[in-house]
């Protein structure tokens, strides 16, 4: 019988940079001598680009005596759950480890769990959030009928009055109108069971959103051009084909009247491969790959940082007249889908992301559906 082949060892810088964990190399006065690619996403910054910064540079430390201690380190230093702030790119809860390099005085390793996008991600709130909306599921019938019978009254009554007494029951009839939407849309939030997946092409999803944007906003009007930066690599997606395009109208809605005012506006539609993003699934306890991000960007002024925590939550929002489900509908497709969607403010560069992170369809087509953990 013929013995297997020998394979060589692992190479120690392969090995690092396939780690989904930020690890960051310091040497000599806490300055970065080589980082991963994780660590170059978790800081938005190339390896070129932070060579020989000092980590005080690029990390501050919410609680300055933790910081003290990070910065002092000369034995093993671990903390969880910490919030830490980067220029640019606001706080976030991560959790350190600090570690000596074994017979190399000086030089430390360090490793960073960002917290932050699986705190985004998971929505704690997410059962709360059910629980409120559950009310339309159990009451539309009752309301709608009524106001079925008020909206033909005033129709009635609008047809032998005239003049201002008119208008009146046009507003009851545009009111009444407006709280039926209202419904059907709670409605949509409250459903339980969700549409089916299948395998999803996210270009053919995102091209035909930009359509129906762009004819809903008719021939006249002026909207910034959507840019595209697509990865022709990305296999199908695992999703919901009217789902995905429904949450890229509205997110491309949004996108459109946060910069509506900015003198240059852009809106940008990019789809790339992200590493290390994993979610529980309730039923196995198995992790699921959520590795397709479609990031929707906008160059306007941004969430209120006030609302930017609750922006995914039912009556949240900032617009005049906003009924703030847009967003708590987009967020309810997307975990319908298995997926989940975060929001991050650049104030360096100016601009606003919304990430859907999505699975594999050649991942999990073969599987039964599962619901991941909240």
């Amino acid at each position: 019988m013929t013995a297997p082949p020998r394979s060589e060892r692992p190479d120690a810088q392969r090995l690092l940079a396939t780690l989904p964990l930020a690890t960051v190399l310091l040497g000599p006065g806490q300055r970065v001598a080589s980082v991963n690619p994780a660590a170059e996403q978790f800081f938005g910054q190339s390896a070129r680009r932070l060579a020989d910064r000092p980590l005080g540079e690029l990390l501050g430390f919410a609680d300055t005596r933790l910081g003290e201690r990070f910065n002092e380190a000369d034995a093993a230093v671990s903390a969880r759950d910490i919030v830490v702030t980067m220029q640019g790119l606001g706080p976030r809860h991560v959790d350190l480890t600090m570690t000596p390099v074994v017979d190399t005085p000086g030089w430390l390793l360090l490793t960073i769990h960002d917290n932050s996008p699986s705190e985004a991600l998971g929505e704690d709130s997410a059962g709360r959030d059910t629980a409120i909306l559950r009310g339309p599921e159990v009451l539309a019938h009752e309301i709608k009928n009524p106001l079925a019978g008020i909206r033909g009254a005033a129709q009635l009554l609008g047809r032998k009055l005239e003049g201002k007494d008119r208008a009146l029951t046009e507003l009851i009839a545009g009111e009444v109108d407006r709280i039926a939407t209202l419904i059907a849309q709670m409605q949509k939030l409250s459903r339980r069971t969700p549409a089916p997946v299948e395998p999803c092409t996210l270009h053919e999803a995102v091209r035909r959103a930009v359509d129906v944007f762009n004819a809903a906003a008719g021939d006249g009007a002026v909207l910034p051009r959507i840019e595209e930066e697509f990865d022709p690599s990305i296999p199908p997606v695992l999703g919901s084909p009217d789902g995905l395009v429904q949450v890229l109208i509205n997110l491309l809605s949004n996108a459109r009247e946060a910069c509506h005012d900015v003198a240059r506006p852009r809106v940008v539609v990019r789809t790339r491969f992200v590493s290390g993003l994993r979610l529980r699934s309730t039923d196995s306890g198995r992790s699921l790959r959520l590795p397709v991000e479609i990031r929707v960007s906008d160059n306007g002024p941004g969430v209120d940082p006030a609302m930017r925590e609750h922006i995914f939550e039912p009556f949240v929002t900032s617009k005049k007249a906003g009924q703030g489900l847009g967003l708590a509908l987009v967020r309810k497709l997307v975990r319908d889908m298995n997926g989940r969607i975060s929001h991050e403010r650049d104030e360096a560069a100016s601009w606003t992301h919304f990430r859907v992170h999505l699975p594999l369809a050649v991942e999990d087509s073969h599987k039964p559906r599962r619901k991941a953990a909240a």
